[in-house]
């Protein structure tokens, strides 16, 4: 049996995160959505919000993990890109403003775990 690199295992996880997105009314505006500052895993829009999602997949994982995967340096680099995308794509300006987190395959948790509003951004 082929073992999954970390890679492939984020990739499944943004998938699967994008899939439960999509079932639950939400429009994908932007997969993997790149600036030298960062990089945002999804891009959604549902009810005029406009959604940035952190997908963190944690086989292995625990909410400690997650915390420590979570940290303010990675929250604050998630907002400057957010910045730059909205900078970017004015036709959003007027939207209302989250941070989700969607956690997937993290023991103890549903298979698709939706964090909605996990964090402020300063944008």
């Amino acid at each position: 049996m082929i073992k999954a690199t970390r890679k492939q295992i984020g990739n499944d996880g943004e998938f699967r995160a994008s899939e439960y997105l999509l079932q639950h009314g939400y429009i994908i505006i932007a997969r993997n959505w790149r600036t030298r500052r960062g990089e945002i895993d999804i891009i959604a829009e549902k009810e005029d919000i406009l959604v940035f999602v952190e997908v963190k997949t944690l086989p292995s994982g625990d909410s400690l993990t997650l915390a420590h995967e979570l940290g303010k340096q990675k929250q604050k680099r998630i907002s400057e890109t957010a910045k730059c995308f909205l900078v970017n794509n004015r036709k959003y300006s007027k939207n209302y403003i989250r941070f989700d987190v969607i956690v997937v395959d993290m023991p103890g948790f549903d298979p698709i775990y939706h964090i909605e509003n996990a964090f402020s951004g300063s944008l």
